[in-house]
C-alpha cells in the first residue's frame, strides 16, 4: 500500500508563534496560506510539518497519496479509495470515509491505538 507523502500536523494555538520557532530550527514554508491558518513548512531533509491553526483539536498523522515531498503530483499512486479498501480489509475501522463512487481528491481518517488521528488525503485526481 502506496500511502503517498508524509507529514505531521500540528495543531498549533498561535500560526505566527509557531512558524517562527520551526523556523529557528531551519524549516521554510512550501505551501498553505497563512491567511487561512495554516502552512506547510519543510527544512533541507524534506521533513514536512504542517501548521494548522482553529482547524482541529489534536496533531495527526497525515499522508497524501499521489504526492512527492515536493508536492509533486507522481505518475502512478494508490488512489484513496483502493487504500480505503484495503484497510477495510484488514479489520480497521475508519471514522471518515472516501465516497467509493466519486473519483479525485478525497479523505478518509482513522484513529490509532493510542487515540492519535490518521489522515489520509489525497488532492490530485
Amino acid at each position: 500500500m502506496k500511502l503517498g507523502n508524509f507529514c505531521l500536523s500540528l495543531a498549533v494555538k498561535d500560526l505566527v508563534a509557531a512558524r517562527a520557532f520551526y523556523e529557528k530550527l531551519g524549516f521554510r514554508p512550501c505551501g498553505g496560506d497563512a491567511s487561512k491558518n495554516w502552512l506547510v513548512l519543510r527544512n533541507d531533509d524534506g521533513t514536512k510539518i504542517g501548521l494548522f491553526q482553529g482547524m482541529f483539536e489534536r496533531n495527526m498523522l497525515t499522508f497524501n497519496p499521489g504526492w512527492d515531498s515536493r508536492a509533486e503530483t507522481l505518475a502512478e499512486f494508490d488512489d484513496v479509495r483502493t487504500i480505503q479498501r484495503q484497510l477495510k480489509g484488514n479489520g480497521l475501522s475508519l471514522t471518515v470515509e472516501a465516497d467509493e463512487a466519486a473519483a479525485g481528491p478525497a479523505h478518509l481518517m482513522l484513529i490509532d491505538p493510542d487515540g492519535n488521528p490518521v489522515l489520509i488525503d489525497q488532492h490530485v485526481g
